[in-house]
């Protein structure tokens, strides 16, 4: 059992964190070691990063807890509360649907009327993306966001990673649990299939958290970053078959466009809840392409991590 004293640590902080810091259970498994920093006066915890992950699963609760309370925190005051986290999707759905299917007229190929066909199928995308939109962007900032924290509390900071796509995870599960629901009264076919969806989201989550967290560390020494994502994710959008089928494209297009890993699964998505079919062969070949990809994003942002986490303090 352990405790580091931090004097400086007078408010509680965004994670609820006491001035304390928690009791470190299993800390022979850390080889965890005290050191003095003589410039701040506070004692911090060292460890190696081995066990990195086990040290930040004992913290799950802290994080449950941290996830929940940012929930409530971006609904307090408001009268609907957290419908508002449903309701804001739903309206961009609407939206879509409104001016691509009718204004417009856009058609599916082998759809005779635009209506629930389309939303399905736009939401089957939709949802997703912005699942991803906003899982990326919390990531690239957490760092930064937190450096106040970072600097004061002693805490494996994994438990941030894991706080910031804790709460895009929840909320685009409360989306698609209103999904689910609209998708089983809509007139598109279902079946299993519709459990294919399941390896892409697991994929979706591993590509979010590779590549959020390199941004993230980034992030810290280029603030550039963040309005350079804003902007990439803006073309990203539309150079990935959401609104639109990959068919409308010229053929050399599409080879382009399927390079993009988030066409890979939004196709996913979409044969599992808009087509009713489990995806051929080449699809999920694919999808291993971008589960390789998430993998190695990981590993690189893990690497640089290790390597950068010392200046990321000093840089903060």
């Amino acid at each position: 059992m352990l405790q580091i004293r931090t004097p400086h640590l007078d408010q509680p902080d965004p994670l609820g964190l006491p001035p304390y810091a928690e009791e470190i259970h299993g800390v022979h498994a850390g080889r965890v070691t005290l050191r003095a920093f003589a410039n701040t006066g506070n004692w911090m915890l060292a460890t190696e990063w081995q066990p990195s992950m086990r040290r930040a699963w004992r913290y799950r609760g802290l994080v449950a807890g941290a996830v929940w309370r940012e929930l409530r925190a971006q609904s307090m005051g408001s009268l609907l509360g957290l419908a508002w986290l449903v309701l804001q999707p739903a309206a961009m759905v609407a939206l879509y649907t409104l001016v691509f299917a009718k204004v417009m007229g856009a058609r599916l190929p082998g759809t005779s009327t635009g209506g629930f066909d389309y939303s399905v199928y736009l939401c089957a995308g939709l949802l997703p993306w912005q699942w991803w939109a906003d899982g990326v962007q919390r990531l690239q900032g957490v760092f930064v966001r937190h450096a106040n924290l970072l600097k004061k509390a002693a805490f494996p900071r994994l438990t941030l990673v894991a706080v910031e796509l804790g709460v895009s995870t929840v909320q685009f599960a409360l989306v698609a649990g209103v999904f689910l629901l609209f998708w089983l009264t809509s007139g598109t076919p279902k079946g299993w299939a519709a459990l294919a969806a399941l390896p892409a989201l697991a994929v979706q989550l591993a590509l979010m958290a590779g590549l959020g967290v390199l941004l993230g560390v980034l992030h810290v020494f280029f603030r550039d970053v963040g309005q350079a994502l804003g902007v990439g994710l803006v073309f990203w959008f539309w150079l990935t078959p959401i609104v639109y089928p990959l068919q409308v494209l010229p053929a050399w297009a599409q080879g382009w466009v399927l390079l993009n890993p988030m066409t890979t699964l939004v196709q996913f998505y979409q044969a599992a809840l808009y087509d009713g079919r489990w995806p051929a062969a080449n699809e999920w070949w694919r999808l291993v392409a971008v589960a390789t990809l998430a993998l190695g994003l990981l590993a690189l942002a893990w690497k640089l991590y290790r390597s950068r986490a010392a200046e990321m303090v000093d840089e903060l």
